[in-house]
């Protein structure tokens, strides 16, 4: 099979090492950085498992990888999806899957808006990996395996065996969602992220810190009662949408906790969580945040925006997301444009 991989960052670096490894897989790599990858690519998971791949075709131009794949996994950052589909889009075929590892940060949306109605999709509603780069082009580490993922499908004419394809490629057990809003809208990164970090940082009147914190180790009570707060107004959306509500629990449902208190150390004591640290920056006097990060540019603009935006389209009442989205929006601009 023909697998075209979109984007350098860790979850790609994953996913082309993981199916380049196959005997039964090609995997070309589109990125704007071809001259810096290496011809073996080599992850590690954290039971000492090595898979090494070699990439057939590492490019930047799409001309060369798009028309013959079979497959197109993007791995991107939010504000690269619009601008990827339209550089592809001339070589695309309606029956090669376009799909997303993300799919929170407006890949559906975007794929709406500029493709056919028939074109073949696909995306994760939870990434199947926890990624690390090692170096770049050359090694990276896989930090997690999840025990099961969930796929959303359009126009893919027999979904059953590309369930099994999913599961053989990702060694990770499949199911399918029954609608694109179930994989579109999780309340995974998008409020996740979002309210940890408005909690973390909302008073924050240009302080430092002596060392960079932990984004999970540290995970207290009131960015706990933040999330719950934004997931309780998510699920009333939800609610309106023609979707399987079941399909995505609630944070306290999907974490196993019954309260704020256990939840916070739930996520504090979760193994591969435990190494990640805050996305903050060194200055001179210390560490700072860094707004100028994904966990803001994607997971504001390009996470939060569409639960906020189809909130409001739909009179739900929102106002612990509005004063979430509202403030993330602020710090980048006052930060970072």
């Amino acid at each position: 099979m023909n697998i075209t991989i979109c984007g350098g960052g860790s979850l790609g670096h994953v996913c082309a090492g993981v199916l380049s490894s196959r005997e039964d897989v090609s995997v070309s790599i589109l990125t704007t950085h071809p001259d810096r990858w290496a011809e073996e690519l080599v992850v590690t998971d954290e039971d000492g498992r090595t898979y090494k791949g070699t990439p057939v075709c590492i490019t930047d131009d799409p001309s060369v990888c798009i028309p013959s794949a079979e497959m197109v996994l993007f791995c991107l950052p939010g504000f690269a999806i619009r601008e990827q589909i339209e550089r592809i889009r001339p070589y695309l075929s309606l029956s090669t899957s376009l799909g997303s590892i993300v799919s929170s940060t407006g890949f559906f949306f975007f794929a709406h808006e500029l493709l056919p109605a028939n074109q073949a999709l696909f995306g994760f509603q939870r990434t199947p990996f926890i990624a690390r780069t090692t170096e770049y082009g050359h090694s990276a580490r896989l930090l997690g395996y999840k025990k099961s993922v969930s796929v959303a499908t359009e126009n893919i004419p027999d979904v059953e065996s590309f369930r099994q394809l999913i599961e053989r490629l990702f060694l990770t057990p499949a199911d399918l969602l029954s609608s694109f809003y179930e994989a579109a809208l999780t309340n995974s990164n998008p409020i996740l992220h979002t309210g940890r970090l408005y909690a973390m940082w909302s008073d924050w009147k240009g302080e430092t810190t002596t060392e960079c914190r932990r984004f999970y180790a540290e995970w207290d009570t009131p960015s706990a009662e933040m999330i719950i707060r934004m997931d309780e107004e998510f699920q009333h959306l939800l609610a309106v949408l023609p979707i399987d509500k079941s399909r995505i629990p609630t944070l306290l449902s999907y974490y196993e906790q019954p309260d704020a208190e256990s939840l916070a150390a739930k996520l504090r004591s979760i193994p591969a969580f435990v190494p990640i640290l805050a996305p903050m920056k060194q200055v001179p006097a210390g560490w700072i945040p860094d707004f100028s990060s994904r966990y803001f540019t994607e997971d504001f603009p390009f996470g939060l925006r569409f639960i906020h935006d189809l909130a409001h389209q739909h009179n739900i009442p929102s106002p612990t997301i509005d004063i979430v989205y509202e403030w993330g929006l602020r710090m980048i601009e006052n930060n970072v444009l």
